[in-house]
């Protein structure tokens, strides 16, 4: 289990995180969204004793990460795949790594073989395509067996088999009973694989709680309408008030509607002899929700397309 209280970072007069509260653990995987310059990477290094908080703390099994004998027995993480020597191979490496954390020979072969690997374990890493060092590194934070595992960005470089393939691994380690707490901005991603989500703004904590329940807080609940008449519909639920925009889905075109019930778009359509091939409430996907609820909290804002 990973604990955080009141975690608090300054750098000079920039205040990177602000009083973070919040646990995650074990048996699911914990999703961690935030706008870019929000503090994720930074709470990350903070948890794992490589920044120094400025106030507060981190636990992790119940002590400060720094203070843990046990080393990569005890957490593993991926949070840079870049900071790997590019002259040694990927054996080499992760040989290494194994002498000085008390890790038997034999662990190497075995996580190699896990994350696909075996066959380029000879050679170096400086050849390595980005998705191949981000095998590499959840092969180091694998290596010791962990509890707990943290991963930042990690399907970044990744191609498709290489996404489903992690996303399998991280519910697997959960199913074991182990912390697994992820960081990515890919929100398809963060969909698919993680039950609970903790998001942030700006560095500090906008949501803790499973991630139905976040993508249920959004006000953005639309209605989907497929009808041989959109022009005609559309014109009717905009002199009502209604958003109506069109969605193109499998070569048919949808009408998403928002501020209108379904029911009352469903008895306007029939007083108006307007044909109704679907009528349906759609939920907020995670990506809206997660817009709505971040829209105040984005540091770097771009401009309007032009």
């Amino acid at each position: 289990m990973i604990e955080v209280n009141e975690l608090t970072k300054r750098f000079g007069s920039k205040t990177a995180v602000n009083g973070l509260t919040f646990t995650v653990r074990p048996g699911q995987v914990t999703g961690f969204l935030g706008p870019n310059g929000a503090g994720k990477t930074t709470t990350l290094r903070m948890i794992l004793g490589l920044d120094t908080p400025t106030s507060g703390g981190a636990l992790v099994g119940g002590v400060r990460f720094a203070d843990h004998p046990r080393g990569l027995h005890h957490v593993g993480a991926l949070l840079d795949a870049h900071h790997v020597h590019p002259g040694r191979t990927g054996r080499t490496h992760l040989r290494a790594l194994a002498r000085s954390n008390g890790i038997a020979a034999r662990r190497v072969e075995e996580v190699l073989g896990e994350v696909g690997l075996s066959e380029a374990a000879e050679r170096r890493v400086g050849g390595y395509s980005l998705g191949m060092k981000q095998r590499l590194g959840i092969a180091t934070a694998l290596l010791g067996d962990p509890p707990v595992l943290m991963f930042d960005e990690p399907v970044n470089g990744m191609d498709p088999e290489g996404v489903l393939w992690m996303r399998r691994l991280f519910r697997q380690l959960a199913a074991e009973g182990r912390t697994v707490f992820l960081s990515s901005h890919l929100m398809s991603e963060m969909e698919n694989t993680a039950d609970q989500l903790v998001v942030i703004g700006r560095g500090e904590l906008i949501a803790a709680e499973p991630l139905r329940d976040f993508a249920a807080r959004s006000t953005r609940v639309g209605v989907l309408v497929r009808t041989p008449q959109p022009a005609e519909l559309t014109a009717l639920l905009t002199a009502l008030g209604a958003d109506v925009r069109a969605e193109h889905a499998a070569g048919a075109e949808s009408l998403v509607v928002t501020g209108l019930p379904a029911e009352r778009i469903g008895a306007l359509a029939f007083d108006n002899r307007i044909m109704l091939h679907e009528l349906a409430t759609r939920a907020a996907s995670l990506e809206e929700a997660f817009m709505e609820m971040t829209a105040d909290s984005v540091e770097y804002l771009a401009g309007r397309t032009r």
